[in-house]
């Protein structure tokens, strides 16, 4: 791994100490994951993204469309003070919300008991004690309303019911009778707690745009841009239902669209982007659902606007260069959507409690078996991670590709193995040679056929394919197992790899899943296609 990727925080965090980590948390993006398939919320992400967050704990929440500072426990001391002062309300926590509509006064305190009904929260008799003290600040160049929310207890919805109950609901917040908007805005600003080790006062504080774009910040809150500058920027209707059916990625110096149709007047949107970047050009390129019927010219990206890229340009991820390009067809060379589970292989950390290496056992290099490699961007990874690897593809021109993606990197092509050939043959010699490997990755297309093994088809082969994965999996290996085949449940694609590790009288270990990252965002009009487990199989 190197340097600055072991001392490199990601951008929403604020501070972190010995027992706390405390970060600013976008729009957008839950405290939590809302059920296992549904994405990682910014806990699930942070808890697995270092091993000396493990332990990290919630402490208390923002709703789904709240921004702002949040803080996290590290250690039992922490949790424990933090849900004590929490519990006795000496935590201060100060909002900013946005408002068409002007409260009657500049001060007011709302004291009412709150209880839920149906999807909303209501001021009733019988509810729980709900306060919140209220200021307002100012009124804006577009005549909304600031106004400072305190809520001096933490009830679910509190600011929002009592703002809407006292005629000034918050932007967005549609639920509760505000105008609709892309997010709701609300941020919580300011926090302010005794530190559990030291009882000394610490504030927090972090300042907010409402005029942002939620989908941006999301993305200024998880990429550092000196490590990462290949990252998906616009992903359908899980950034808002203004983008339905279109898909921006960022790669290097240029933006890369993809719509069905015609863009009409989001065109706008590229030449903000590519103004906000300093980009040098825009590609667009149809959206094409079965890209093995696509003509080679309608897969290609075609110029859109600004300058021209060479025929290969690189790209930086997790401080990792990678060789692109828009004249090989439908793919650019690299899936942005398994970021994170490269950098899995960079750093040696799958999750929380679950190294790449087991503790104890002796530290050669590990082997590392890249079946359906492409450009060898997994290989790469592992490699730098200490492994040494073989990438098996279909392609020599793709397995080309991989090398020169390893020498970008300063790595010698030469000291690792690449095979060019079918996997399902090459697994059966592989395994004929008892040839084993420490880690195995399974990365398939949906869809492709050979002269040795004919038609594989995702959902009907892939338990096969896992079945001989297994056959040079070390005892105690990871497998990788990986589908992006949208319409494959995420149940029934879990239920195939377990199948496969039980007929093969394998037993599972560790298991982590790994839904698509969160610059790939979830929802029920943009479901998840991405679906990846992390096994150690004894």
């Amino acid at each position: 791994m190197t340097i600055a990727l072991q001392n490199s925080l990601p951008p929403c965090v604020l501070h972190e100490d010995e027992h706390l980590l405390v970060v600013n948390k976008p729009a957008g993006w839950n405290t939590h994951a809302p059920s296992p398939f549904a994405g990682e919320g910014i806990y699930d992400w942070l808890k697995h993204r270092e091993p000396r967050w493990a332990n990290l704990a919630i402490v208390h929440r923002l709703d789904k469309q709240t921004s702002g500072v949040m803080v996290f426990g590290k250690t039992p001391l922490a949790n424990r003070s933090l849900t004590d002062q929490f519990a006795a309300r000496s935590v201060r926590k100060q909002y900013l919300l946005l408002a068409d509509r002007q409260p009657k006064r500049r001060e007011l305190l709302v004291r009412t008991k709150i209880a839920r009904r149906g999807e909303r929260y209501a001021s009733c008799a019988h509810g729980e004690l709900a306060e919140t003290r209220f200021r307002f600040v100012a009124t804006d160049a577009a005549g909304q309303h600031l106004v400072e929310a305190e809520p001096l207890t933490g009830r679910t919805h509190q600011i929002r019911v009592h703002a809407a109950e006292q005629g000034f609901p918050i932007i967005g917040d549609t639920l509760y009778g505000g105008t609709a908007s892309e997010r709701i805005c609300l941020h919580a600003q300011r926090l302010r707690f005794y530190h559990p080790a030291s009882g000394e006062e610490r504030v927090f504080e972090v300042r907010t745009d409402f005029r942002n774009a939620s989908r941006d910040d999301l993305r200024s809150a998880l990429v550092e841009l000196e490590l990462t500058n290949v990252f998906r920027l616009g992903h359908g209707e899980g950034d808002g239902r203004q983008l339905a059916g279109w898909y921006v990625d960022r790669l290097g110096d240029f933006l890369l669209s993809a719509k069905e149709g015609d863009l009409g007047s989001l065109s706008g949107d590229l030449e903000w982007w590519r103004t906000k970047y300093a980009l040098h050009g825009v590609y667009q390129k149809e959206l094409i659902r079965s890209v093995r019927f696509a003509s080679s010219q309608t897969a290609c990206a075609q110029l859109f606007l600004g300058n021209a890229a060479p025929e290969r340009f690189t790209v930086r991820e997790n401080g990792v260069q990678f060789e692109l390009s828009f004249n090989e067809g439908y793919s650019v060379g690299l899936f942005l959507d398994q970021r994170d589970n490269r950098r899995r292989l960079l750093t040696g950390h799958v999750a929380a409690n679950f190294p790449l290496r087991e503790p104890g056992l002796p530290t050669p290099n590990s082997e590392v078996l890249n079946c359906f490699a492409y450009t060898c961007g997994f290989s790469v990874c592992a490699a730098l991670g200490g492994a040494k690897t073989t990438s098996l593809d279909l392609s020599k021109k793709y397995l080309a590709w991989g090398k020169r993606n390893f020498a970008l990197n300063g790595l010698d092509p030469a000291a690792h193995d690449f095979i060019y050939g079918d996997a399902f043959d090459w697994l059966k010699r592989l395994a004929k040679k008892r040839r084993a490997f420490d880690v195995v990755i399974l990365d398939p297309p949906t869809f492709s056929q050979s002269k040795e093994s004919g038609v594989f088809r995702v959902e009907k082969d892939f338990g096969k394919l896992v079945k001989l994965a297994l056959s040079v999996l070390k005892p105690g290996g990871v497998l990788l197992a990986s589908s992006n085949a949208a319409d494959w449940p995420p149940e029934d694609f879990l239920a195939v790899v377990r199948g496969a590790v039980d007929a093969a009288g394998r037993r599972i270990a560790r298991e982590h899943y790994a839904p698509q990252p969160p610059d790939f965002p979830i929802s029920r009009a943009e479901p998840a296609y991405l679906k990846t487990v992390w096994m150690r199989v004894n």
